[in-house]
Parts: structure tokens; C-alpha cells; sequence
């Protein structure tokens, strides 16, 4: 197997915490709290102007044209899709622009971004790509099993079809390819602490979504 599908296959029990929390249950129902939600894209909001930047030093570092052109692409797709989306989510659930930049990361958010800036700033092309490839794969495999049961009318429908869109899709499998072709020619080192850095990634993403579903804030 690939090392992407090993990684994957390994956090099995991982992903599955991910599709079987409430926060995302209930958003395919329809009957997730707007409150939540709105914490939610407010964070990622957040989330997002920080993964831009680490798609855009990963572009940088890159050693191939493809890698170059694949995350600059992402970077500039990332800020357009998503924010285009999270500007109709704001609307749509009472959040303005101003309310949202003078928000402050909740722990889980500032946990992700510091270690997306950390793998940015400190370590391997490689470990860094690592990093980022479970924002696009969780998201994609969410989307997916999300959208065949989703209720319809859904409050979160927009949400659920960026994520289950075969672009996006298309967009994770290029990134997957960079990250095997980019293991396929490290050390066995380094191949372990880009393992590292995707489980740790992919951890993030569960949080992410309790912290939103627990509304979570500073405790002091």
C-alpha cells in the first residue's frame, strides 16, 4: 500500500470517532443548533486564513512544478471557495465580518493553526504536507458519507455539497499524490514523523468539531 493509504487505514478508529460525532449526526439531520454552527464557521474562519498561509509556504518549499502549482492553487482556492461559503453562512446565521475577525481562536482552533505554523516554520517539506493533507481528506470523506443521508430541506445543505463536490474530491487525490510521491522518496525518519504529523493533524480535526458542538471558549 501507499503510504497515504497506510496512514489512512491506520486511523480507522480515528475517523470513525469523526463521522459518528454529534456535531456532524446532527448537521446531517438538520437539527444541529444554529448556535453551534455559528461557533463553528466563526472558528473556521479563523482556521482557514492560517491554512492558507501554510498552503502558500508548502507552494514555496515545494520541489516539483506540480507541487508548486498544486498548493498556490489550493491556497487561492481555499480563501475563494470558503470564504465565499462562510460569507453565506454569515448571513444566513446573524454573523457579521466584523464579529467574526474579533473573535478569539478557541484552544482547539489555536492548537491547529500553531501546529500548521510549527510544521511551516520548523520542519520538513514533507512533515509539512503531511500536515495538511487531513483538512482536505477528512473533510472529503465527511462530505461523502454525509451527503446520502442528509435530510432535505437541511439548513447546512451549501456546507454538505462543498464538501461532497467531486472537485474537491478531485483536489484531495492531488494532494494525496504529492504527499506518497513525497514519501515514496524520503527516509524512513522521515517518513515516520510525516505519519506523525498526519495523525496528529487528523486529531485536530476531531476537536475542531467537539469544540464547536461544546461551544467551547477560554475557561479562564
Amino acid at each position: 500500500m501507499s503510504f497515504c493509504d497506510t496512514i489512512w487505514e491506520e486511523i480507522a478508529p480515528l475517523r470513525q470517532s469523526i463521522l459518528a460525532h454529534p456535531f456532524l449526526r446532527e448537521l446531517a439531520e438538520g437539527t444541529l443548533e444554529p448556535e453551534s454552527f455559528r461557533h463553528y464557521i466563526v472558528q473556521d474562519s479563523l482556521y482557514l486564513a492560517e491554512y492558507a498561509r501554510a498552503l502558500a509556504i508548502a507552494a514555496a518549499r515545494a520541489p516539483t512544478a506540480a507541487g508548486r502549482l498544486e498548493f498556490s492553487d489550493g491556497a487561492k482556492v481555499a480563501v475563494q471557495v470558503e470564504e465565499a461559503l462562510h460569507q453565506a453562512f454569515f448571513a444566513q446565521f446573524g454573523v457579521t465580518p466584523q464579529t467574526a475577525v474579533q473573535n478569539e481562536a478557541t484552544p482547539a482552533c489555536l492548537g491547529y493553526t500553531s501546529y500548521l505554523s510549527s510544521l511551516a516554520a520548523t520542519r520538513s517539506y514533507e512533515e509539512l504536507i503531511a500536515g495538511i493533507l487531513p483538512c482536505f481528506w477528512v473533510y472529503w470523506e465527511v462530505g461523502c458519507a454525509i451527503k446520502p443521508r442528509a435530510v432535505s430541506p437541511n439548513p447546512y445543505a451549501a456546507w454538505i455539497e462543498t464538501y461532497a463536490a467531486p472537485s474537491f474530491g478531485e483536489a484531495t487525490d492531488r494532494v494525496r499524490a504529492l504527499v506518497d510521491e513525497a514519501a515514496a522518496n524520503a527516509s524512513e525518519t522521515t517518513r515516520a514523523a510525516m505519519a506523525s504529523a498526519f495523525r496528529k493533524a487528523a486529531r485536530y480535526e476531531w476537536m475542531f468539531w467537539d469544540s464547536a458542538y461544546r461551544r467551547e471558549e477560554w475557561p479562564i
